[in-house]
């Protein structure tokens, strides 16, 4: 009944830029803090983070040698400066809040994190993608949030409440070398001549196998995830044909997982002067990262039409990503309820109001053709 609300309301909500996943969640909010606590579903959570574990898988799948074909250094800029940029924060986060060193990596994580899947799919919408700066997006999409995946990784092992008797570092050294192993495995049976997991089954056995080593390693099942699209892209010759169950499994699980996302949050976290004072330091360093990315467009890139608000404002939303980082954390024990209210409503924020001001920056270029390289 909360799906079908949900998506009943995001078609209505759309005209004003309200992205479904912020419908989900208030679903999920209203659900969690009345008739139906998450602790009713928790011991069925892992099905509704199928969803989220496809579309790492995708991603992994779309990591290609030629990614960086076109406008490599643009690419290669914007990632850098959407990685480095929320460093910064790192002081005011462990001084100002007393955060421990793995709370504040992960907070530094969601604010580097990029939803640009609702950034693309606005595109698409408003007929922009195939524009230079909607290719320049789609290429910063894919790489864009590798480190961001990379410092949540980090933050898991330096403060996850079961890391001490878990894997610990050995099981994450583990982890790496059976990743090394298996891409060199994985181009040896692509060179003999082995045939490639085509089936669904074989498809889902490799997405949960490396989910599951990922998390068992230390290494968190995103992770893991996205390795596996990795080595199925390595082993298919041609792994976009795969794409129709990978779809099917996010549309059906993945707004499911953002109202149990919803679900998590408190309603007594929501009061507490600490929830929005974090909300606020983060969504204000979340903002600034990303304007600090426009330097990241060159003017060569703005002859070539490529429009640097338009690239700023498809970053802005942190969407999918950084709800996960925080989900994955709060389960982790590296950040309490009070800090998960605040990443979700620093999230929800930027999704809605990046996705405003790309609407209408879209709405003004449709109406001048000519601004479209404007700086």
């Amino acid at each position: 009944m909360g799906l079908a609300l949900a998506r009943m309301s995001a078609g209505t909500l759309a005209r004003w830029a309200v992205p479904a996943i912020v419908v989900e969640l208030v679903i999920g909010f209203l659900l969690g803090n009345t008739v139906l606590p998450f602790e009713a579903i928790q011991p069925i959570s892992g099905l509704t983070e199928l969803g989220v574990l496809t579309l790492f898988f995708q991603v992994g799948l779309e990591v290609r040698s030629d990614l960086l074909a076109s406008r490599r250094g643009t690419i290669l800029r914007l990632v850098a400066l959407s990685c480095l940029a929320p460093l910064l924060g790192y002081w005011p986060l462990t001084q100002a809040f007393g955060m421990a060193p793995a709370t504040a990596l992960l907070c530094l994580a969601c604010v580097a994190a990029t939803g640009t899947g609702v950034t693309l799919r606005l595109l698409a919408q408003r007929g922009a993608l195939r524009t230079p700066s909607g290719r320049l997006l789609v290429g910063v999409s894919v790489l864009d949030d590798l480190p961001a995946i990379g410092l949540l990784s980090l933050s898991v092992a330096l403060g996850g409440s079961n890391w001490n008797n878990g894997p610990g570092w050995g099981g994450m050294a583990l982890g790496l070398a059976a990743a090394g192993l298996s891409l060199l495995a994985a181009g040896q049976w692509r060179r003999r001549g082995g045939a490639a997991p085509a089936s669904p089954l074989a498809v889902l056995i490799l997405l949960i196998g490396s989910a599951w080593i990922g998390e068992v390693s230390g290494l968190t099942s995103l992770l893991g995830a996205l390795w596996g699209g990795v080595l199925l892209n390595r082993l298919h010759p041609e792994p976009q044909r795969l794409g129709g169950l990978l779809t099917v499994l996010s549309e059906v699980f993945l707004p499911l997982y953002f109202i149990s996302v919803g679900m998590r949050i408190q309603a007594g976290t929501l009061v507490q002067s600490e929830a929005w004072g974090l909300a606020l330091l983060l969504l204000l360093l979340a903002v600034t990262s990303k304007l600090l990315c426009g330097l990241g467009v060159s003017a060569a890139d703005r002859r070539a039409g490529i429009d640097r608000w338009q690239v700023v404002y498809g970053l802005m939303p942190r969407g999918l990503p950084g709800l996960v980082f925080a989900s994955t954390a709060l389960a982790a024990g590296v950040i309490n309820g009070v800090q998960f209210s605040a990443l979700v409503l620093m999230v929800s924020c930027t999704t809605v109001v990046g996705l405003l001001l790309l609407e209408r920056r879209l709405q003004a270029q449709q109406k001048t053709p000519g601004a479209n390289a404007g700086g």
